[in-house]
């Protein structure tokens, strides 16, 4: 337990540097944001899941529970990501474009800079490198016009299948239910 609580840990504090070092960096590329999230919020469900099987006593379960939550993991954050640029914000509470405002570049920006129109990835690429908010509402309506928010809600449900195909060498239970309604749930949540 203490083994992968320690190197979870290591790995976690090494992604938030990462992300920290690609603050109002626009040229950011997929590989590399993917990285950051594995290395933060994917390793946390990872070892929550793989620290499952340890304590049930079932090590040949390890790494079939760790890759789930690796894959769970990486699904939320995709998903926490777009929802960042959602008109529910105001109902939960949060402000549209949280991320943006500190200069993280996420996946729906990526998407922008790669397939949008060459005044939105120059809006964008502004926006990432200034930080703040003052261009939000033209952010938003390119992520929009990309349809950015789709592709990364696609890429989340590919990680959320993976992370169920990773369950197949369990057997049938309410428990293994349970974790693949929990995958559901990443992917399909509104908050």
């Amino acid at each position: 337990v203490m083994e992968i609580l320690a190197h979870a840990t290591n790995t976690i504090a090494e992604g938030e540097v990462m992300q920290l070092i690609n603050c109002n960096d626009p040229d950011i590329e997929e590989h590399r944001y993917l990285t950051v999230i594995r290395s933060k919020t994917a390793k946390l469900f990872e070892a929550a899941a793989e620290l499952g099987a340890v304590l049930g006593g079932a090590p040949s379960m390890e790494p079939v529970l760790a890759a789930y939550g690796r894959h769970l993991g990486t699904a939320f954050q995709l998903i926490d990501d777009a929802l960042d640029y959602g008109q529910h914000n105001a109902r939960l509470g949060k402000n549209i474009g949280d991320d943006l405002a500190e200069g993280k570049t996420t996946l729906p920006l990526i998407h922008v800079l790669r397939t949008g129109t060459e005044a939105e990835r120059a809006l964008v690429r502004s926006a990432i490198e200034q930080g703040g908010l003052e261009r939000i509402d033209g952010v938003v309506a390119a992520i929009e016009s990309t349809q950015a928010i789709a592709y990364t809600c696609a890429r989340a449900e590919g990680e959320a299948d993976l992370a169920r195909a990773a369950l197949s060498p369990l057997p049938d239970s309410p428990y293994k239910q349970a974790l693949l309604d929990l995958a559901h749930f990443s992917v399909h949540r509104d908050h």
